[in-house]
Parts: C-alpha cells; sequence; structure tokens
C-alpha cells in the first residue's frame, strides 16, 4: 500500500471496521485460531513478520515468521499500548493525531518509547465485555499490518457468526 494521504482510511471507516469484528468470546482457542490463521496467512506469503494475541497483559499467542525481529516485538508491544490505553486501534490513534497536525506524544504526553500510534494493533471486542484484549501484526509497512489483522478478524467473526 501507498502511504500518500489519500490512502489513509477516515475515522469514520476504521471506527466502522472495529465495530464489525466484534467476538463473541476470546478464549485461548479463539486467540489460538486467531493467531494461527494471521501466521499461516503471513507464512504463506513469506511476511517477515511477528503475530500478537492478549487478553489484558496475558500474551496468549505469539509467533515469529522468517525475517522478523526482536524490534518487531517491540514495535508491537508499542502499538498494542495505544490499544489498551485507547480501545481504538493503532492505526485509529495515528489517524486522530495526523487530522490534528500532531503526534500521539504531543497530543496526549505519552512517550514514543512506549507508544506507537502506528497500524498494526487493534481491539479485541466482545460482545457482553468490551475491549478484553488486543491482536496484533509487525514488519509491514503500517496501513498492511492493519489490513491483514483486520483481514483475519473478518474472517474470523464470518465463520463463527450465527
Amino acid at each position: 500500500m501507498s502511504s500518500a494521504s489519500d490512502d489513509w482510511p477516515s475515522l469514520h471507516e476504521l471506527a466502522r471496521e472495529e465495530h464489525e469484528t466484534i467476538l463473541s468470546e476470546l478464549t485461548e482457542k479463539v486467540a489460538y485460531d486467531l493467531g494461527r490463521a494471521a501466521a499461516d496467512a503471513a507464512w504463506a506469503d513469506q511476511l517477515p513478520v511477528v503475530v500478537g494475541i492478549w487478553r489484558g497483559e496475558h500474551q496468549l499467542f505469539h509467533a515469529a515468521l522468517p525475517g522478523s525481529s526482536l524490534d518487531n516485538d517491540e514495535w508491537l508491544r508499542r502499538k498494542g499500548r495505544v490499544v489498551m490505553r485507547f480501545e481504538h486501534s493503532s492505526l485509529y490513534m495515528g489517524q486522530v493525531c495526523r487530522d490534528a497536525g500532531t503526534t500521539l506524544q504531543g497530543k496526549f504526553l505519552l512517550p514514543e518509547s512506549e507508544y506507537a500510534a502506528h497500524g498494526g494493533a487493534v481491539p479485541l471486542r466482545v460482545a457482553s465485555a468490551g475491549v478484553v484484549g488486543w491482536m496484533g501484526i509487525s514488519g509491514l509497512p503500517q496501513l498492511d499490518d492493519h489490513a491483514l489483522v483486520m483481514r483475519i478478524l473478518r474472517e474470523h467473526v464470518t465463520t463463527f457468526s450465527g
């Protein structure tokens, strides 16, 4: 994906996709299924990414594919902190800042060493409980990281919706 400003999704589009991917539950089995689907998709395309899923502070899934690095894990954790702080995707919060002409640090006084408002981490909402965790991918351009996570979540919700 190109990173031209016209390619950035609107806040409305990002909020809509978050609400279209609400889970019925987030168990260890659901986390495994989501994580494996993401890792399998990345493996098939030889993408150098890490995949992670958390419920609260508990990491339920992690996969590091060939070509990924410890740096990707650090980026993933920084993106995830944004999700848990604001209950929106890291791309959504990045767009909030772009729209305001500032950064996450400038707008919310959050250190860049701990928080990254770059695409790739999304909230995991459960219908009966709200945001209970997050899923993320790091290693690609941020719009691509975000798109892959959303694709996996959409496929899961479509498959398991009644």
